[in-house]
């Protein structure tokens, strides 16, 4: 599975407002720590406004934090809202799948049971698991533990 570039940023988000609670946080500063478009970064912030998980204070001294506790976000959840499909293959799209194996295919099914195990993995686990094992602020993530329950 390979996550959109637009999930990666949501996430990168998410665990940068969970390390920095201390603080707003500002679109500027996620960029500029992830080297990505702050222009990108806009519409992240805005559909994580939408979704209630991220706070917005506008104003000379806003910024953003967020607006739920780190063990209340489920990643499942989050990558679920800012996928627009899980299809493995084109024969996962009902509306244009040209490939005449699809009506008898076992690879579908098993493909569709990968995706599934693949989203309850995530669904095990939360910001505040992310935030616990990454790397710190000057750490390098490589240097992070990873430990799963």
């Amino acid at each position: 599975m390979r996550l959109t570039a637009y999930t990666d940023y949501t996430l990168r988000t998410l665990i940068y407002l969970g390390m920095h609670r201390d603080r707003l946080a500002t679109i500027q500063d996620i960029a500029d720590v992830h080297g990505i478009s702050k222009n990108h970064l806009m519409k992240v912030v805005y559909q994580l406004g939408l979704s209630g998980m991220v706070e917005t204070v506008r104003g000379r001294n806003g910024g953003l934090r967020l607006k739920l506790e780190p063990a209340q976000i489920n990643i499942g959840a989050v990558v679920r809202n800012s996928e627009t499909d899980f299809y493995m293959a084109e024969c996962f799209d009902p509306e244009s799948t040209s490939c005449t194996l699809a009506p008898a295919c076992a690879l579908k099914g098993v493909l569709g049971a990968a995706t599934a195990a693949y989203l309850r993995v995530l669904d095990g686990v939360t910001l505040e698991d992310l935030i616990a094992h990454s790397a710190r602020p000057g750490e390098r993530a490589d240097k992070a533990i990873m430990v799963w329950k």
